[in-house]
């Protein structure tokens, strides 16, 4: 870690209490939105069950339910990484005392803090929002939750197809099956393609910048 200690701002008594109830105060906001989070979560996973209910629950029972199922969870999955927004500045917050205030404090015995660390943080007060786009949270929570969730769905799907009403011949056959009104089965079964691979790109792509920024950036030296 770099020396900072001749440079690093002195605080007094009152504002080392201070600093630690919002320590505190952080810890608590991201633990909240952590647990709104888990909410949506938790309806995407109750919402495919009782899809895979009803759709398993007799031969005769039909697939539109696993379909349509797909369509909420994307709403979920949106929400959610909405949701995640929020929570990354709070967590993101909270982490950064800890690397440039906690941590120091801890190894060296003393209080020994990064240079200007407290002006990233204060800048962030003064001018709040978010640390990721909308687009990079959707990446993480697929990445975490969503592509396992998603996985199911067109296993399930597909499975359906090939073991009712009866046990499948033939790939045709399953294709046939898969028929909705109007719509033929091969165009069914491409969109269920693209819309998984879609957010198999958005996963892969938003994972590597993750990667890349974490490797550009010092430990905790940035906000996000």
């Amino acid at each position: 870690m770099k020396d900072d200690s001749k440079n690093a701002r002195e605080f007094t008594a009152a504002e080392m209490g201070a600093l630690a109830h919002l320590y505190r105060g952080e810890v608590y906001r991201s633990t909240i939105w952590r647990t709104r989070l888990d909410t949506t979560t938790n309806w995407s996973i109750v919402s495919l069950g009782a899809a895979l209910s009803i759709s398993f629950s007799s031969s005769e029972a039909s697939s539109l339910p696993l379909l349509l199922v797909g369509l909420l969870i994307s709403t979920m999955m949106v929400l959610e990484a909405r949701r995640y927004r929020y929570f990354n500045v709070w967590r993101a917050r909270a982490r950064y005392l800890e690397v440039h205030l906690y941590a120091p404090m801890l190894q060296d015995g003393d209080l020994h803090t990064e240079k200007d660390w407290q002006k990233v943080l204060a800048e962030d007060y003064w001018r709040p929002d978010y640390h990721v786009s909308l687009l990079t949270a959707m990446g993480r929570r697929i990445r975490r939750n969503y592509l396992w969730i998603l996985t199911v769905q067109m296993v399930a799907y597909i499975g359906k197809l090939v073991i009712h009403p009866t046990s499948a011949t033939s790939i045709r056959e399953v294709i046939d099956r898969a028929d909705t009104g109007p719509i033929p089965g091969e165009l069914i079964l491409g969109v269920g393609v693209a819309y998984l691979s879609a957010f198999l790109v958005i996963a892969r792509v938003t994972g590597r910048r993750d990667a890349r920024r974490s490797a550009l950036r010092d430990r905790g030296r940035s906000l996000g």
